[in-house]
């Protein structure tokens, strides 16, 4: 008997009644499933086989935090507009699910970003873990916010920009590539620095390998906002800074046969031949 927990979008109703669904087509074979979604509005998925995200890659991301720490494999079903990090269409939910049951699935692990934040004293105020990416970015309109670079302890330059973006592999295709940043194959290992509107000559993106430490101070005048995978963690004051370096576990996610990442990368964003 398995256990299967469902973290559906609660700001879409056909979320919701999908999972209960695939609960009652479960309960019918004799599994057992929960609700991840706690009512403090936080998602866990504590003693579960596999977590369901019901939503779009929002809700993915939210749903791969969640299930990090023990280790617990994700499946995605898109019920959002782009859905390019999940895995499933809500009308294949019962044939997933029977797949995982049977065995006959895979498990793709991805990069995760570990982002530590620390006070203008330099204790660690915050600590997150990223699939997509964590981004410093400007408080005030109008204005850039300024932000040096370290690399392994060594400065490398002060940005004057909108922001910067630190992304993996997989958050290469979300902000990144907004931001005109190079796109990267999931399964590599790196992590990729992007400016956004930087207001200097020096506008490339940089790619380091994933041993390489990162630290990103603010600098005076202002200050700048934290955000990671879409949610704002943290203001950060002149002197504040962000530490970025490869997460220390992956994120799990269910796969099901070849996973085709160029296929997918033309269908998402409608690429045709010219």
């Amino acid at each position: 008997m398995a256990l299967i927990a469902f973290h559906a979008n609660s700001q879409r109703p056909e979320a919701t009644a999908l999972g209960e669904r695939a609960a009652a087509w479960l309960a019918e074979r004799g599994h057992q499933s929960v609700s991840a979604l706690q009512p403090d509005g936080s998602v866990s998925a504590d003693g579960a086989d596999l977590l369901v995200s019901l939503g779009g890659d929002g809700t993915l991301l939210r749903s791969v935090e969640a299930a990090l720490a023990k280790g617990i494999p994700v499946l995605g079903v898109n019920i959002g507009r782009l859905g390019y990090l999940t895995q499933v269409e809500p009308g294949g939910l019962e044939e997933a699910l029977a797949g995982f049951l049977s065995g006959s699935h895979q498990v793709e692990e991805r990069m995760t970003l570990s982002v530590v934040v620390t006070g203008p004293d330099g204790e660690p105020v915050a600590h997150r873990t990223a699939l997509n990416e964590a981004t410093v970015e400007k408080t005030v309109p109008g204005h850039t916010v300024r932000i040096a670079a370290s690399i392994d302890g060594r400065p490398f330059v002060t940005y004057a920009a909108d922001g910067l973006l630190v992304s993996t592999p997989t958050g290469s295709t979300a902000y990144n590539l907004s931001a005109r940043g190079p796109v990267l194959s999931p399964r590599l290992r790196a992590i990729v620095v992007t400016p956004v509107s930087p207001h200097m000559l020096f506008d490339r993106a940089l790619v380091l390998e994933p041993s390489e430490q990162l630290r990103l101070e603010v600098r005076e005048p202002r200050s700048a906002v934290l955000v990671v995978d879409g949610v704002t963690v943290s203001v950060l004051a002149p002197g504040a800074a962000v530490e970025c370096s490869e997460g220390d576990q992956p994120a799990r996610l269910v796969t099901f046969g070849t996973r085709d990442f160029h296929a997918i990368l033309r269908a998402k964003f409608h690429l045709a031949d010219r």
